[in-house]
């Protein structure tokens, strides 16, 4: 499950809930994120400036790929306390992967842009999905007794 919330997390901006486009900020078409970027607060009037939704996406895919190679880590280490490091990890980029979009770079200002009405909510969505269940796991690995260590076997000698 961390493996696929992490690649969405990761590609959905890209592929599934698309952000706007640095080619949006030149083109203004009718239907483009910037189509008047003189009055939008996401696309500058330049055209060599990119829409600040397209970093937020931009930062999203390095943290979505941590945290969904994190998961494969769980996966192929089964020491438990790996694990809760490996654990403690996605916890800890699940709350970078929520402050992004909603602190650290943000997204499009305007409610009607595109950015805005699928893909910040997605994006907050994942995270908080991933955040509760890591906490869960977290909470249920620490309400664990630790295994008994194996008695050693005497040689009878």
């Amino acid at each position: 499950m961390v493996i696929v919330l992490g690649l969405l997390i990761s590609l959905g901006p890209q592929f599934l809930f698309k952000v706007c486009e640095p080619t949006m900020v030149s083109s203004g078409a009718a239907d483009d994120c910037c189509a008047e970027p003189e009055v939008n607060s996401c696309c500058a009037p330049s055209a060599s400036s990119l829409p600040i939704c397209h970093w937020t996406a931009q930062a999203e895919i390095g943290i979505g790929l941590l945290i969904a190679a994190l998961g494969a880590c769980m996966i192929v280490f089964t020491d438990p306390k790996t694990h809760l490091g490996l654990i403690i990890g996605v916890f800890m980029a699940s709350i970078i992967a929520f402050a992004i979009p909603n602190f650290l770079i943000g997204v499009c200002s305007t409610s009607t842009m595109r950015c805005r009405k699928v893909a910040f909510p997605a994006l907050t969505a994942e995270s908080v999905f991933l955040l509760v269940f890591s906490v869960i796991i977290l909470t249920l690995t620490a309400m664990q007794k630790p295994a008994a260590p194996h008695p050693k076997k005497s040689d009878g000698k």
